[in-house]
């Protein structure tokens, strides 16, 4: 049983999306590639499940609850908690790009926006 990746989509966060894995026979878990323009910050909000950001090009500045902001380039994982507030900055140059991994799996009512 396989799937193919949808499309790449601008989205409301103020990033670029594309679906890899996230399908109803597999609730455990959800893949999105994210791509974050330069200059950029994602919206500030929470989600309701875990989420793993696999940094895989660019460079960044992740904003993770009260805990103070930190850089990310190519290479870091970042682990966000269930129902922290986060976003993350492209401070470089060229586009921030990394994977998104979410356990459950991510749908829209998961999400919420804190803007």
């Amino acid at each position: 049983m396989g799937g193919k990746a949808k499309p790449e989509i601008y989205t409301g966060e103020r990033c670029y999306i594309t679906e890899i894995v996230n399908e109803p026979a597999w609730p455990e878990f959800s893949i999105a590639r994210c791509r974050v323009e330069p200059g950029a910050t994602t919206q500030l909000h929470t989600v309701s499940v875990h989420e793993i950001y696999v940094i895989e090009s660019g460079s960044g500045r992740m904003h993770l609850g009260d805990a103070p902001s930190f850089d990310v380039a190519a290479g870091d994982t970042v682990a966000i908690p269930r129902h922290v507030t986060q976003s993350i900055s492209n401070t470089g140059s060229e586009d921030l790009v990394f994977c998104c991994v979410c356990a459950p799996k991510f749908s829209q009512d998961c999400y919420t926006s804190l803007e």
